[in-house]
């Protein structure tokens, strides 16, 4: 089976020189189980740090194309997100296993590290971990990128400007409990030798106390837009992540770009990173610094809220990232990276969708998983820093992980995607 490879070159500190290929057993095998073994670049680039694939034409599928011929096929054409130079690169391919560029690079945003492209193939959106910006890309008949769009920026629900509707109580309890020990603290120094009549001083003090540390820290240390991964959902919905802002945003594509249509308030600090939308309408997201999945669903007038979530499990440390999440094939389970402690968390699906339960957190194989691939029975996982890619084998019935089947090395593997 065919795979490409993403990762880093020498401009972000890599060993990696393009697009790789990998294979897992025989190029037209099925399934991903046989040994892996890496055939080398592919496509020269700069830090194509995440690759996807054109869904090909729909006249390719037996329907007129929406935007005119020629016809394209599924992996005829490959974007790379080159992260160091903030853009979007395409590739046609011209053989089973080669590809030249298609066009020039199209700048979308500093640090752009994830693509999405739309189902009908007329455009991609680009996320830039390092402004925040959310780029809609147009698409040619061709799949050459074309005119870039930037969305419009996101705003810091906790900053000091926020409003404290859409906080949640926490945060309005939080502001309410602060004003109020204000208040307390301002009698208690008009009351002087009466300071000890005013009821609830030492709880408000502490509150207070609390609220100046926590602003004290954002000012030392303050928060910054990191858009993160699109997900298109159905009705022509689409999902973006910023994990800086610990938002999911939701969107609609038009002619002029992309429409806010909505947006759902994380914790403060959980760092939404990547989503999966699962058979059943659920949309799942995984805190890539709190280390949790959260379960997101529509109400029936159609606005998203949060229904559901969980820790990734126990062990994991504080200082680890979370980073893929991946579903199994029948969607029973729920597969998420943990970078630092280098394991994979295994979650079951419960109920509808909408519950979602730890069932086991195990070794990875590799030094830094930071992306992971479900086929079938099979996880491959890439290693960042341990510059591989592993297998592991999947209990289908448990859906717990196995040890290491095999192994190939592979130079600074950010992302891996199935070619056909």
């Amino acid at each position: 089976m065919r795979f490409l490879t993403g990762g880093y070159t020498a401009d972000m500190d890599g060993s990696g020189s393009g697009v790789g290929m990998l294979l897992a057993g025989a190029a037209d095998d099925a399934l991903a189980g046989g040994p892996l073994g890496f055939a080398g670049a592919v496509a020269p680039a700069d830090s194509p740090s995440w690759v996807t694939l054109h869904p090909g034409s729909p006249s390719s599928h037996g329907s007129p194309s929406s935007h005119g011929s020629p016809s394209l096929s599924r992996g005829d054409v490959v974007y790379a997100a080159l992260e160091g130079t903030g853009a979007v690169q395409a590739f046609r391919r011209t053989g089973e296993a080669s590809f030249v560029a298609l066009g020039e690079p199209v700048a979308t945003g500093e640090l752009t590290c994830h693509l999405a492209v739309a189902r009908d193939g007329s455009y991609l959106i680009a996320s830039c971990w390092g402004d925040g910006r959310v780029v809609r890309v147009g698409l040619d008949a061709a799949g050459r990128p074309g005119t870039a769009t930037i969305a419009p920026a996101a705003k810091d629900p906790y900053g000091p400007d926020a409003p404290l509707d859409g906080l949640g109580d926490r945060q309005a309890d939080m502001a309410a409990a602060v004003d109020i020990a204000a208040a307390a603290r301002a009698l208690r120094e008009v009351a002087g030798e009466y300071a000890h009549l005013i009821p609830g001083t030492d709880e408000s003090d502490e509150d207070l106390a609390k609220a100046e540390a926590e602003a004290s820290l954002a000012a030392a240390d303050p928060r910054v837009s990191r858009a993160h991964e699109t997900v298109f959902l159905p009705g022509g919905l689409i999902a973006t992540t910023d994990m800086g802002f610990d938002l999911v945003r939701f969107w609609r594509s038009g002619a002029s770009g992309l429409t806010p249509v909505q947006q759902i308030v994380m914790p403060r600090g959980s760092g939404p990173r990547h989503m999966v939308l699962h058979p059943s309408g659920h949309l799942y997201v995984v805190t890539e610094l709190s280390h949790e999945v959260f379960v997101l669903a529509p109400s029936r007038e159609g606005a998203w809220g949060i229904v559901g979530g969980t820790p990734l499990g126990s062990g994991i440390l504080p200082t680890d990232t979370a980073a893929e999440l991946a579903a199994s094939f029948d969607g029973q389970f729920l597969y998420a990276g943990v970078r630092g402690s280098n394991t994979i968390a295994t979650l079951r699906v419960r109920g509808a969708g909408e519950s979602l339960e730890p069932v086991a957190l195990v070794e990875s194989g590799v030094d830094w998983p930071r992306h992971h691939l479900v086929v079938r029975d099979t996880l491959l996982v890439a290693g960042q820093l341990s510059d591989e890619v592993a297998s592991l084998t999947l209990d289908t019935r448990t859906g717990v992980p196995g040890r290491v089947r095999y192994r190939t090395a592979v130079p600074s593997p950010t992302c891996i995607a199935i070619l056909p």
